[in-house]
């Protein structure tokens, strides 16, 4: 999918190409921002690939009934602060895994769209709080369940260290959405 014309954007809410379906849920503004790990310096141009589920949990491509969809998907190119910015909307907590957001970091934004070498492959974990105030809203009602059956220290994932290197920093609530903000050292 990373070859497709349009995957390139920020606002990855809707499908583009043949569909143009909207995934429905609570804004999410989500920062990623590339450093290097040895110098701390931006890595301006990095490409950074970001994907995750819908509000029920589907995945575009992937789940029954959503393969037809491309939604929730998108690759951009880091600016000179190192920084990518994607709006979305909050993902929900399915079965067995803590919420989450899958990013892919490449050297370039043309290594990415050209199935180039990945940089770094990790998930973003969302805080508890977010997820409690929003899973309260209808549309989320899976979630609630499925939150109160997990935990970072548990997650198959983030449970090596409580996912103290991915827990993104959130600001906003459920009703205007939320911004999740992460720096990567790559």
């Amino acid at each position: 999918m990373l070859d497709d014309s349009g995957v390139v954007r920020g606002d990855i809410r809707s499908s583009f190409g043949s569909s143009t379906t909207t995934a429905e849920g609570v804004p999410l503004a989500i920062r990623l921002t590339v450093r290097d790990a040895a110098s701390g310096d931006a890595v301006e141009g990095a490409g950074v690939y970001l994907w995750h589920c819908d509000r029920d949990g589907n995945y575009s491509l992937y789940s029954q009934g959503v393969t037809g969809e491309n939604y929730l998907r998108g690759a951009q190119e880091a600016d000179a602060g190192g920084t990518v910015a994607f709006t979305s909307i909050f993902p929900a907590c399915y079965s067995g895994r803590w919420p989450h957001v899958h990013f892919e970091v490449y050297a370039s934004l043309s290594d990415a769209t050209s199935s180039g070498s990945i940089v770094k492959t990790s998930q973003i974990a969302l805080p508890k709080e977010a997820c409690e105030a929003v899973y309260a809203i209808p549309g989320y009602e899976q979630s609630v369940a499925n939150l109160s059956q997990v935990s970072l220290a548990g997650d198959n994932v983030f449970g090596d260290d409580g996912g103290i290197h991915q827990l993104a920093t959130m600001s906003g609530d459920p009703t205007g959405g939320y911004t999740a903000a992460l720096t990567i050292g790559v």
